[in-house]
């Protein structure tokens, strides 16, 4: 085993289960599918749980164990999975989120950070809280990054749309290197006040930025000229078939947060919509793939 583990987040909001019931729910999927240890949040609507898996057999089978021991409870949401160096498990300091350079463009700075800018960068504040997308997960890299090379080729960002925002850390990015507008969307409700602080953070004006609930691009319509997908698997197979009708032409869309393993079936499904295929990126275990909508 390396000098880390991996995680998965998941999210039990209460309904006819009370908080004690949802902990013990998500005490005893994380037992069954293996796990080495958890963290658990309690929040004023739900739990949230962090659980951990030995490094020496890929994430994609320590969450798919996870899922097949949550099968009886459909409610529950994966939020995020990753990576965690054994040092970093028990930080909790400041120090813990040194500004970052990701690719040429862009540092991503937790708030107290600000005025150590790296020279020549925009810089992206986000708070590491408990949202997906802090900046400093390799998936997110991967987005920012695939988007920086898009940019770089000519591409114009125009209106965004950032799809399980998080942190909203995507949209941001695109809006502070010159989007439009962006929407922020995200099935949970919860993390919109993050966003509407992170927002805050960056100086960004409100009436650019559209924070909205909703599941994937469900109900969505207009002409983006960039859509970012960082979430897991599942559902960007869910969403691929939407994908190309709310596209620009011309446009570009960034499916990320899968690991490399997942690659081959990810591209199989990619290849069945008439997106083609622009560029792809691997950090780690992770990886993603921007696909353009051919100009009629």
């Amino acid at each position: 085993m390396g000098n880390y583990w991996w995680y998965v987040t998941v999210l039990l909001r209460n309904g006819e289960s009370g908080p004690e019931e949802n902990e013990e729910i998500l005490y005893s999927a994380a037992e069954i599918s293996g796990s080495m240890g958890t963290e658990v949040q309690e929040l004023p609507n739900g739990v949230r749980m962090r659980i951990y898996y030995r490094s020496d057999e890929d994430i994609a089978l320590w969450r798919g164990r996870l899922l097949d021991a949550l099968a009886p409870w459909p409610d529950v949401r994966v939020e995020d999975m990753g990576k965690i160096e054994n040092q970093q498990w028990a930080a909790r300091s400041e120090d813990a989120f040194p500004p970052l350079r990701v690719g040429r463009r862009v540092a991503v700075m937790a708030p107290w950070h600000k005025g150590k800018e790296p020279e020549g960068v925009t810089p992206i504040y986000i708070n590491p809280g408990s949202a997906f997308g802090t900046g400093y997960h390799e998936s997110t890299r991967i987005a920012l990054e695939l988007f920086e090379r898009y940019l770089d080729g000519g591409g114009e960002a125009g209106d965004v749309i950032d799809v399980g925002a998080g942190s909203g850390i995507l949209a941001i990015a695109a809006l502070k290197l010159g989007a439009a507008s962006a929407r922020a969307r995200d099935t949970d409700p919860a993390v919109m006040e993050e966003i509407g602080r992170n927002l805050t953070q960056n100086g960004i004006d409100p009436s650019l930025a559209t924070l909205e609930t909703g599941n994937l691009l469900s109900g969505v319509s207009g002409s983006f000229g960039v859509i970012f997908a960082n979430i897991l698997l599942d559902p960007l197979l869910e969403m691929l078939p939407s994908a190309r009708g709310v596209l620009a032409p011309g446009g570009i869309v960034i499916f990320s947060g899968m690991t490399e393993s997942e690659r081959e079936t990810f591209m199989s499904a990619l290849a069945d919509t008439g997106l083609v295929i622009s560029d792809e990126l691997t950090k780690g275990e992770w990886w993603g793939v921007a696909a353009r909508n051919p100009a009629r």
